[in-house]
C-alpha cells in the first residue's frame, strides 16, 4: 500500500497529481499539521519527526512511502531508509533534479529549503558546470493557502521574486516546494516561454510510475492530520476537488 506524508498540507499537491493520473489509487496521507513547519527545526528534530511520520504510515500498512516534504527529503532520507529497510521510499528532490535540463537552472522554495543549498549541491553533483540561481519565495505558501492564486497582488509578488531568475535566462525552473505547483501559471507568466518548469509532484509521480508501479493499486483513500481542523479540510477539499474530512493522527 502507498503512504504519503508531509509536514503539513503542501503534500496534498502530490495527492492531487496522483489522483489526476490514478483516480482510484489507494493510499494513506499524513499531514503533521500540529508541528509544521519543519524547516525551522534542527536536523535531529526533523529526523525524529520523519521517523514518527513513517512509522504511522507503516503501521497503517504502507510498503511504499512518498516523502512529500522538501525539508525531510533534504536531511532525513538516510535515517528513514535505515529505520524501515522493508519500505521503499521516494522523495521530492531527486525526481525534480533528474527532470531539469540545461546549464542554467533556477530553483525557488521556502527560505529553509533555499538556505539549505540542497538543490544547488545535488545539481552540481550531477554536473559541476551547471549554474544554479536560487530564490526564496516565502510569501507563496500563505498566498496559496489563502486561495489568492488569481489575485493581482500575487502576480506582482511573483514578478518581483522571479525577476533575478528571469534576468539570468534560465533553461529550467525547479519548483522546490509542494505548494508552488498551484501557482504554475502565475510563475510561467513571469518567465520566458521557453523555460521548462518542473514541479516536484509531477516529477515524483513520474518516478513512482517507472520504479514502483505495482504500488499504484485501487483501494481506500485515507487522510490523517495531527491537528485536523475545518480550515485544513476546506483547503484539502478545494485543492483536490472533492470533499475531504481529515481524521486525527496520534504519533509516537
Amino acid at each position: 500500500m502507498l503512504g504519503i506524508f508531509d509536514s503539513g498540507i503542501g503534500g496534498l499537491t502530490v495527492v492531487k497529481e496522483l489522483l489526476r493520473r490514478h483516480p482510484q489509487a489507494g493510499f494513506v496521507y499524513l499531514g503533521d499539521t500540529a508541528r509544521t513547519p519543519y524547516g525551522n527545526k534542527s536536523p535531529e528534530t526533523i529526523r525524529r519527526y520523519a521517523i514518527e511520520d513513517a512509522r504511522f504510515l507503516a503501521d497503517k500498512g504502507a510498503t511504499t512511502i512518498l516523502v512529500a516534504c522538501n525539508t525531510v527529503s533534504a536531511v532525513a532520507m538516510d535515517e528513514l531508509r535505515s529505520a524501515f529497510s522493508n519500505i521503499k521510499f521516494f522523495e521530492v528532490i531527486t525526481p525534480a533534479i533528474t527532470s531539469a535540463i540545461g546549464k542554467k537552472i533556477g530553483v525557488i522554495g521556502t527560505r529553509a529549503t533555499i538556505g539549505s543549498g540542497v538543490y544547488e549541491h545535488r545539481l552540481k553533483e550531477r554536473d559541476s558546470s551547471i549554474k544554479v540561481i536560487s530564490q526564496a519565495c516565502p510569501l507563496f505558501v500563505p498566498l496559496v493557502e489563502e486561495n489568492w492564486m488569481d489575485k493581482s497582488e500575487t502576480k506582482r509578488i511573483a514578478r518581483a521574486y522571479l525577476e533575478p531568475i528571469r534576468q539570468q535566462q534560465v533553461d529550467s525552473l525547479i519548483l522546490g516546494c509542494t505548494h508552488y505547483p498551484l501557482l504554475t501559471e502565475v510563475i510561467r507568466s513571469s518567465l520566458q516561454k521557453r523555460v521548462k518548469i518542473i514541479d516536484s509532484p509531477s516529477a515524483l509521480i513520474d518516478m513512482v510510475e517507472r520504479e514502483a508501479g505495482n504500488a499504484l493499486v485501487d483501494g481506500k483513500q485515507e487522510y490523517y492530520f495531527t491537528d485536523p481542523s475545518a480550515l485544513t479540510d476546506t483547503i484539502a477539499t478545494r485543492w483536490l476537488g472533492k470533499v475531504i474530512k481529515g481524521e486525527r493522527a496520534t504519533l509516537a
